[in-house]
């Protein structure tokens, strides 16, 4: 009873205090947002003090009133500040605090295994998102500063409660903002500085700043979850888990894919052709424009070069000598040019898939590991001349072409796609974005400050990366799951290619598009003009790295700073660290293997290869499953027999045989349509606000126009495209792996 008295007459008191300025106007307006996350709200009360320039204290604020539902989630909560405050002019540094009113105990701790939040204090939680300081602004008085004489009568203060948006109405004045972004603890001070933004060795909260790092070590763990596979996140962290508002439009579009399929299947009879399975596009999730094209050789060359996997296309200088191919072979297929003449002229192109020599399937299934040669011809189209399936020569491993019967033909381009789709979803998809980027997630939360400046810039892309991995590895890619039931590699053999493809891949090779396509040989429009990954890769991969230059380089302005910033050797030297040893493993980061990044431009490099492969290195990937995988007999993710040793004749009933049966290809429409959608925002657009200084404001204002003419280049672009590759246009590509 003693203590109710006494919370009644402290909140009495602060009504009294919050009165006392009655009579004086508004000189500041304190806008305090909690954040968007699950359980971020609390009813506990909540103190500041603001800080000058000078350092001068104002009193003791309180944005809290009595029967006031201040701080809820999503919310603004926005307090009045009269002129007896106690500072003037700009303001540097706010203190908060806050009491753990509002901590039901059992109550809480229940909601708190609910929300995932008991592992941030065991109490009340609170996230908070940022502090806004405005300069007050009447709309017909300007003068911010009274005399006596000059102070108008004013109503007596109040805090209330509005929306997020609602910011962006208020009166125009000067404006400080203080990203918190933390969930903030009971009765702790946190110190929060103008825009939150330091490198470790300028940051007066050096002690601090160690604890919440160890802090975050301790949350985010590594796991190496297959025996020579990536690093993983041990468990995913609660901050890490979708939003009710994201998980809740994914579960309503999958639950709306599967009433439509599932109304197919009540209603469609076994595929006896190509034309039933053709039908059934129409009546449910749309017809992928593969279907009209899928017997084409001028197709299948598309698919090389704007497909989903486009990365493999190389040039062929000289056949390997395990590729069973002559003048005879390609007799009448390369104009009239001899073989030796085609190589030299660099008109030859191969796709050699031998990282599937041997691969450990699902069933012991055989997968093939397909050599296929194409020729660029007088018009510079890209056709198929050979497709050997296996990558040892003998009379079990014929050499096919398009002088064979056109079915033939067709079978042989169908296990080569049907072994591309395994390298596909395995590396390209899964292995090279989802997975090898949640390592560099882990590390990041692990070595870098949320005030660190790269921090702040990587972020963003960051966002639902964690989640979608876990739900996706739990629910497609386990024992029985969808891989298992629509790819031929399985499970076992995901994770099994997966480990030998990371044994090959190179942060300085394959993470930048430029290099890679050099190393391949398709850099130069001269030799392959025809490439629309390759071009709108470079476009996008450029324009992202001006947007992390300018915001490195005002960072790192001296090679002092580089070298003083403990955090950033920290978090490469993690990045390098092999994976058995506790890090992420990553081959080819720029920098010393001792002193670590040494020149800015090694740092530039790095993190726009990160922020590159989260956005169109997966999107490349991503958001063409449905056109390419849903028509199953154009890019098949299984065949339901083993790759042929002889060639024989097939007819349409032999093609049907080699598909999956209806149950598993309304699957695999389900499961790449969901995949297919775009869930969060588009690249620039973020979700969340990290950066605040004027320099970041200004780089991500820039970017974003920047953004917007390369997109008009794409589509600028796309009309003169025999096929429209939207995948890489801006307004297409997400800031994140989110899906």
């Amino acid at each position: 009873m003693l203590k109710t008295r006494d919370w009644v007459r402290e909140m009495l008191m602060e009504s009294v205090r919050g009165w006392s300025g009655r009579g004086l106007p508004e000189h500041y307006r304190v806008h305090v947002v909690t954040g968007d996350r699950r359980g971020a709200g609390t009813d506990a009360n909540v103190y500041l003090v603001l800080h000058d320039t000078k350092d001068l204290p104002s009193l003791t604020l309180r944005p809290n009133r009595i029967f006031t539902n201040d701080h809820e989630r999503n919310s603004v909560t926005t307090l009045p500040v009269r002129g007896d405050a106690g500072v003037r002019g700009p303001i540097s540094r706010i203190r908060i605090w806050r009491d753990n009113f509002g901590d039901f105990s059992f109550v809480s701790k229940i909601m708190g295994k609910i929300l995932g939040q008991e592992e941030k204090t065991g109490q009340a939680a609170w996230y908070l998102d940022r502090i806004e300081v405005e300069e007050y602004l009447d709309v017909e008085d300007t003068t911010v500063f009274y005399t006596e004489e000059e102070r108008p009568a004013a109503d007596p203060p109040t805090s209330r409660r509005s929306s997020v948006d609602e910011l962006a109405n208020v009166p125009k004045s000067r404006k400080w903002v203080f990203p918190v972004q933390r969930w903030i603890a009971p009765n702790k001070h946190y110190d929060i500085y103008l825009h939150d933004l330091h490198l470790p060795q300028d940051d007066p909260r050096q002690e601090f700043r160690r604890e919440e790092l160890e802090a975050k070590r301790q949350e985010y763990k590594y796991e190496q979850k297959t025996e020579g596979g990536p690093c993983q996140v041990e468990t995913l962290p609660a901050d890490e888990r979708f939003s009710e508002s994201y998980y809740w439009d994914f579960t309503k579009r999958k639950s709306k894919l599967l009433t439509t399929t599932i109304f197919t299947e009540w209603t469609q009879t076994s595929w006896n052709s190509l034309d039933d399975l053709k039908s059934v596009y129409s009546k449910s999730l749309g017809e992928p424009y593969p279907m009209r094209r899928w017997k084409e050789d001028r197709w299948f060359g598309l698919q090389r070069v704007q497909g989903v996997n486009p990365v493999i296309i190389q040039l062929c200088t000289s056949l390997p000598e395990n590729l069973d191919v002559t003048d005879a072979t390609l007799e009448g297929l390369l104009d009239d040019l001899t073989l030796e003449e085609a190589l030299e002229k660099k008109k030859m192109f191969i796709c050699n898939l031998d990282i599937l020599d041997g691969l450990d399937c699902k069933d012991d299934k055989e997968l093939a590991a397909p050599i296929a040669l194409f020729y660029l011809d007088k018009d510079d189209k890209l056709n198929p001349v050979a497709i050997q399936l296996r990558q040892q020569k003998g009379e079990d491993n014929p050499v096919y072409t398009p002088n064979d019967s056109p079915n033939t033909w067709l079978v042989a381009k169908m296990f080569y796609n049907n072994a591309e789709a395994q390298h596909h979803q395995a590396l390209t998809h899964l292995g090279f974005t989802h997975l090898l980027m949640e390592g560099v997630v882990v590390c990041t939360h692990r070595n870098l400050s949320p005030s660190h400046p790269l921090f702040k810039l990587l972020a963003p892309h960051f966002l639902f990366l964690l989640a979608i991995n876990e739900r996706g590895l739990r629910k497609l890619v386990s024992p029985g799951g969808w891989v298992d039931r629509s790819m031929t590699q399985g499970v076992k053999g995901i994770f099994n290619l997966i480990k030998r493809g990371l044994e090959q891949w190179r942060f300085d090779i394959h993470g930048k598009p430029e290099t890679f396509l050099r190393h391949n040989g398709t850099l130069d429009p001269e030799v392959l003009p025809y490439y629309p990954y390759r071009d709108d890769a470079l476009l996008l991969h450029n324009e992202i790295e001006k947007y992390v230059t300018q915001v490195v380089q005002h960072h790192y302005d001296t090679p002092e700073k580089l070298a003083e910033d403990w955090e950033l050797q920290w978090w490469r030297e993690e990045l390098v660290k092999q994976r058995q040893l506790g890090g992420v493993g990553l081959e080819g980061v720029p920098g010393d293997p001792v002193k670590g990044f040494c020149k800015v431009e090694e740092v530039i490099e790095t993190v726009t290869v990160i922020i590159s492969t989260c956005s169109l290195g997966h999107s490349a990937a991503n958001f063409q499953q449905y056109e390419q995988y849903a028509f199953v007999p154009n890019y098949p993710g299984i065949l339901m027999e083993d790759p042929p040793k002889t060639k024989r004749e097939y007819d349409e009933k032999d093609i049907m045989k080699l598909l999956p049966n209806k149950r598993t290809t309304l699957d695999i429409m389900v499961i790449t349509n969901l995949l297919s959608s775009k869930g969060t925002k588009s690249l620039g657009d973020f979700e969340m606000q990290y950066l605040y200084d004027p320099v970041g404001v200004r780089a991500a204002e820039e970017f974003r126009k920047n953004l917007k003419k390369a997109s008009c280049i794409v589509n600028i672009r796309n009309l003169d495209r025999e096929l429209e590759f939207d995948w890489l246009n801006p307004a297409i590509v997400p800031n994140s792996i989110s899906v």
